[in-house]
């Protein structure tokens, strides 16, 4: 009798042994499969995004000069339209992460800036220049540098960087939807995310 229950106890013992194995490799190979997801998903979204704007503006340029011991003044002046195409834009492929697998957190390090680029298109008018005071290619650099610093304050003062940062709150969210579907935890500076308003000032920390 008693080798009877002994065998049947290392039957059982065998039995719990191979089930627990069996279970631990199956929660193994489901991790790294969710691993492989959200690494998927990353990759998926490390792409550049980007919100597009027009701007015009027109502006008379002048500059002088003493000439003679400051006995005379050379002028010149133009009038200059300036029409730009403006991009703002996230290069979500230089995400910094880390996936980690032991407390099944998604880790966003880093989220890049954005990148403003700026092309503009000057046409020039009723260009006037004394002699003595002629047209010069740091009158043209100038000129540019005028109108990009204009520029800029344009699209300060513009919803163009509101719509870019709202494009790239819409790719994190999928960050969360993902996540949250696996059981997983968003985390971005050590704060965990856990809505989509968090998303939001997600968003908002990379300035």
């Amino acid at each position: 009798m008693r080798k009877i229950l002994f065998g049947v106890i290392v039957t059982l013992g065998i039995l719990f042994t191979f089930k627990y194995c069996g279970d631990k490799k199956e929660d193994k190979i489901v991790l790294q499969e969710n691993t492989a997801l959200i690494q998927e998903q990353i990759k998926n979204v490390g792409k550049l995004v980007i919100t597009e704007g027009h701007f015009s503006e027109v502006f008379t340029y002048k500059n002088s000069k003493a000439v003679f011991a400051d006995l005379l003044e050379a002028k010149k002046q133009a009038i200059v339209i300036v029409n730009a195409d403006v991009t703002i834009g996230y290069d979500l492929s230089k995400i910094e992460y880390e996936v980690d697998e032991l407390t099944k957190t998604l880790r966003i390090k880093n989220i890049p800036k954005e990148e403003i680029k700026i092309s503009p298109d000057f046409e020039y008018y009723d260009i006037q220049a004394d002699f003595l005071n002629q047209f010069e290619a740091k009158d043209y650099n100038e000129i540019k540098e005028i109108v990009n610093k204009s520029l800029m304050k344009k699209i300060e003062a513009s919803d163009l960087k509101l719509n870019a940062q709202n494009r790239l709150i819409s790719e994190l969210s999928k960050f969360l939807i993902l996540t949250n579907s696996l059981g997983w935890t968003l985390e971005y500076n050590q704060t965990p995310v856990e809505s989509l308003e968090g998303i939001g000032d997600l968003g908002k920390l990379q300035d």
